[in-house]
């Protein structure tokens, strides 16, 4: 399969438009919709083929409540590292969609799967993580295709979202992910658009 201009500008466009999503409108996502974001998901590459992410689809709402409070206890202690302007800043800052958005997404690797019989992650055991890591940025590709704005919560304390989800000891907490129709469409990073940051430059060098 060879690709012409076209795809190329297309998948531009869509990691132009990707972006960590915290406002979201409340109404469902169609079933569909997920069925087909679950297998771009699936076709994400991992180490020795062995797939170790687990998602959990978390619709509970009193496991939404006590994630959402270990968000706010993690952010509140995030909030007293910083002094003076930024931390007045960082007070203003929305970093979570999680009251808002409808499909909430608990996203775990498993550390000693038996798919892939270890090939692979001997000297780097990390791949498994690194694995996990490439399927989430698959995922948030596919919703964006999908006209799905997605975010991923990372102000949670990951040994906490685990109990309370009672996920098994050999799973990793690696990310809250947050799915939804968007409020309004950015294509300027929040960060920097409430000028917190602007993307850092990727370091690229020839050794």
């Amino acid at each position: 399969m060879k690709f012409d201009e076209t795809a190329r500008a297309a998948l531009s466009e869509v990691l132009r438009w990707r972006r960590d999503v915290r406002h979201f409108r409340p109404d469902p996502l169609d079933e569909a919709v997920l069925d087909r974001l679950r297998a771009a998901m699936e076709r994400a590459p991992s180490v020795g083929n062995s797939r170790p992410w687990r998602v959990l689809r978390v619709e509970d709402k009193a496991l939404r409540a006590a994630v959402k409070a270990s968000f706010q206890r993690c952010n509140a202690e995030a909030a007293a590292g910083y002094r003076g302007e930024k931390a007045q800043a960082y007070a203003q800052l929305k970093l979570q969609g999680m009251d808002q958005a409808p499909v909430q997404l608990a996203v775990f690797t498993e550390t000693d799967p038996e798919a892939g019989a270890g090939l692979g992650r001997r000297t780097m055991p990390e791949t498994l993580r690194q694995s996990t890591a490439m399927a989430i940025h698959t995922l948030w590709l596919a919703a964006r295709a999908e006209n799905v704005g997605m975010g991923m919560v990372s102000i949670i304390d990951p040994e906490e979202v685990a109990q309370i989800l009672s996920a098994p000891a050999n799973w990793a907490f690696e990310g809250w992910i947050c799915l939804g129709h968007t409020e309004f469409d950015d294509d300027t990073p929040l960060l920097a658009r409430v000028g917190w940051q602007e993307d850092a430059e990727t370091v690229w060098k020839t050794v």
